[in-house]
């Protein structure tokens, strides 16, 4: 496998199965969160190598990262950005949101489907795709761009917040 952990990040994981003495596959949750903050996403290698390191077949590790929204399976733009679209973002404009984050950021979605939620612009600067409730529905609509949070992003602020991650 050509998959390497650095080894820090498997001292860690390591760590983390400890508190799992009964049953080592209920660390799978931490150690996909590990690797993916790590490496931005879960690819094949890192769920054969989880699987391996918890001795479990891979099937049952892809079951996990397909079945949890906030698993990625293909590697993000260098900043990621999550658009909330549930009801009131919705309603405050969240469709319209990502058009405009869309068209700023030259990202198509024309192929975005269920199995494959991200788009990616074609400098691989940006990457986008839908989230469900993002906890800030008085604010809306609210988009993340990797961990940081912004609320009340109208289709006319988005100019200003790209801007931001030159």
């Amino acid at each position: 496998m050509s998959f390497t952990v650095p080894q820090e990040l498997e001292k860690e994981i390591d760590e983390r199965i400890t508190h799992y003495p009964v049953s080592k596959r209920s660390a799978v949750l931490p150690i996909l969160h590990a690797l993916q903050h790590h490496f931005g996403y879960l690819s094949e290698e890192a769920v054969e190598w989880t699987a391996a390191k918890l001795e479990l077949q891979p099937i049952k590790v892809l079951e996990v990262v397909t079945f949890y929204p906030g698993f990625r399976q293909e590697a993000p733009g260098k900043y990621h950005i999550r658009v909330c679209r549930t009801l009131s973002c919705a309603m405050a404009g969240s469709y319209e949101l990502m058009e405009a984050l869309c068209e700023k950021g030259e990202i198509d979605r024309s192929a975005v489907s269920h199995h494959h939620p991200i788009a990616v612009g074609k400098d691989g600067k940006f990457s986008i795709e839908f989230a469900e409730c993002l906890a800030s529905c008085g604010f809306g609509p609210v988009c993340m761009v990797n961990d940081e949070f912004h609320e009340n992003v109208t289709p006319d602020k988005v100019e200003d917040l790209l801007s931001k991650y030159e």
